[in-house]
Order: structure tokens, then C-alpha cells, then sequence
């Protein structure tokens, strides 16, 4: 059973996060699809408030950075700044006049072939966190691990996530990122557990959790694919990246059959592979909705339940 698509309550000024890159000539730029060609901006019509304000600052500033990434939230209305390449010392500075021209805070980061933030990083002044709203959660967000970048979107999704759910003992979520889900179903649950690999989010998470004072709550710092040894939950959440669920994790599912599994896809071609397997397994897909969390491009996310059959 297919839902009706839910649609972005804003189709510009939505997102909360953005790269770019430093133009030759000055300014901000974005990178052609799978090149190096820049494509110079005047302004982005896809940021959302105070980001906007931060684009059109960044512009006429002249950091010696191959990058930079922008984090803000709509809640706090702040801006966190990420700069990416160059020497951190010489960056200390102007990110101390960054942060009196209204940034909440400055980051640098080591370029890396695995992707922004997976090398060294080094805070340069003022804060590395913000808080912004989800729908019914406030949870943390920062410029240097992923969190959604259509918070309004996001807790459209994380209402009929709650309302979704049977509830139980024990709840499992993979791939957890800084636990949203997890701080959201914890007063459902006797206990749950959230599984991570980043160790920024992880940090993110425990600080949430201590704020929200779920105390049911454990951070697990561990790849998603050792979920074997975790033993079985009533329900687990996925949440998984392009690439869908490691062969690891379906088999983990499908020997711990769990009551429920909540799974929030952003590629609905590897999310119908797992669904197919796990529906082949025993389990019957009680609930899909896709969500456009990008207007103006094809990405969808997709919120479902698949719920385990009589046996």
C-alpha cells in the first residue's frame, strides 16, 4: 500500500546545510555532476533564512580555502561555518572575525578523498553545535556530520514515524546518525539502543540524549553490520545510505525476525531490494510513503513499516 506523496512544506528556501566551493575569480561556485567545472553563483535560491544571509557575506570574503560548508538552523536562527583546505593557522584570525560578523561558529577542516570531515578536523573559534527543531524533537545539528538538511520536511516524516510504530521492550536503530529516531521512541520503549559509526554524531547524540533526559537510551559506537551481536529487538529502525541495508544487516534481520521494522530509504531502488528480500523472509510491508525532502530534483526519501507475519 502506497500513500500519496507528502510534499516539501517549502519548495525553495528549504535547506539548512550547503557546500560550495571557492571560485578562481572570487565568490561561491557549485561543481558540475562528476567534475571539477564550477558553475559561479550570485545567490541560491534553495537556501533557507539566516543561510542566505551567510551565502551573500561568504561571497565577498577572500579565504584562502578550497571549500566551505554552511550548518544552520532554523530554530536558533545561526550559522555554523566549515572551511575546508589551507592552513588552520592562518585561518584563526578570520574565523575570530567570522564569528563577529554573526557566525555561531568556525570549524576547519583537511581535505580527504573519502568526502568532507573524514580527515582531520580542528575547531577554530566559537561553537560547534546549534540546536534546531524536528517536528516534536529538538535535537542537535553541526556543520561537520550529516543531519537532514529539510529539518521541516524531516519532522513531518519523524510525526507519522511515531504514530507508525506498536511499541514495546526493546528498540534497535542502525545506521542512527545522532539518534533522532531513538530520542523520539524512547517513552514507547523499556529500552533502546542506537548504533553509529561517526563519532562526532555519537557525541551529538549522548548530548541530546542527556538534555532530553532519556535515560533508556544507550549510544553504541559500532558499524551497523556487527548488529549480529546485539541479539533481538521488537523493533529496529533503519535508516541507511544510498547504498540500502550491507548484506549483514538483512541477514541479521531475517535470523532475529523482529516484530516491526521501521526503514527510512533515500534510494527507492536499493530500499525495493531490501523490502523485496525481507518481504520473501516472512514479512509483509504494512505501510510506504515517499517524502520530497528535494523539490526540483528526483530524490524522494520513503518512510515504511514492514511488520513479521504470523509464523
Amino acid at each position: 500500500p502506497l500513500a500519496p506523496i507528502r510534499p516539501s512544506p517549502r519548495a525553495l528556501g528549504y535547506r539548512t546545510a550547503a557546500q560550495y566551493a571557492r571560485h578562481p575569480l572570487g565568490g561561491l561556485a557549485y561543481r558540475f555532476p562528476e567534475t571539477q567545472e564550477l558553475f559561479r553563483l550570485e545567490e541560491d535560491p534553495l537556501l533557507a533564512e539566516p543561510l542566505a544571509w551567510a551565502f551573500s557575506l561568504l561571497k565577498t570574503w577572500p579565504l584562502p580555502v578550497e571549500e566551505v560548508a554552511l550548518r544552520g538552523s532554523l530554530l536558533e536562527g545561526r550559522v555554523l561555518l566549515g572551511l575546508i583546505g589551507g592552513n588552520p593557522e592562518n585561518l584563526k584570525r578570520p574565523a575570530r572575525a567570522l564569528v563577529r560578523e554573526g557566525f555561531a561558529g568556525v570549524v576547519w577542516a583537511e581535505p580527504s578523498p573519502k568526502g568532507r570531515f573524514r580527515g582531520r578536523v580542528q575547531p577554530l573559534y566559537g561553537e560547534r553545535t546549534l540546536l534546531e527543531r524536528f517536528g516534536p524533537l529538538t535535537a542537535t545539528v553541526s556543520v561537520e556530520s550529516f543531519s537532514q538538511v529539510n529539518p521541516l520536511a524531516m519532522g513531518e516524516l519523524l510525526e507519522e514515524a511515531l504514530n507508525l510504530v506498536s511499541g514495546g521492550k526493546r528498540a534497535l536503530e542502525l545506521y542512527a546518525g545522532s539518534g533522532l529516531f531513538s530520542l523520539l521512541l524512547a517513552p514507547r520503549f523499556q529500552e533502546v539502543v542506537a548504533v553509529e559509526i561517526s563519532k562526532e554524531a555519537v557525541r551529538r547524540g549522548e548530548s541530546d540524549r542527556k538534555r532530553l533526559g532519556a535515560e533508556n537510551v544507550r549510544f553504541l559506537r559500532a558499524d551497523a553490520r556487527e548488529a549480529q551481536g546485539l541479539g533481538r529487538f521488537d523493533l529496529v529502525v533503519v535508516d541507511p545510505p544510498r547504498g540500502g541495508l550491507s548484506p549483514e544487516v538483512r541477514a541479521y534481520l531475517l535470523k532475529s525476525r523482529p516484530k516491526e521494522v521501521l526503514y527510512v530509504a533515500c534510494d527507492p531502488a536499493t530500499w525495493a531490494r531490501d523490502v523485496g528480500e525481507l518481504v520473501g523472509g516472512g514479512y509483509q510491508l504494512a505501510f510506504a510513503r515517499p517524502y520530497d525532502f528535494f523539490p526540483f530534483t528526483h530524490h524522494v526519501e520513503v518512510l515504511s513499516l514492514l511488520r513479521l507475519g504470523e509464523e
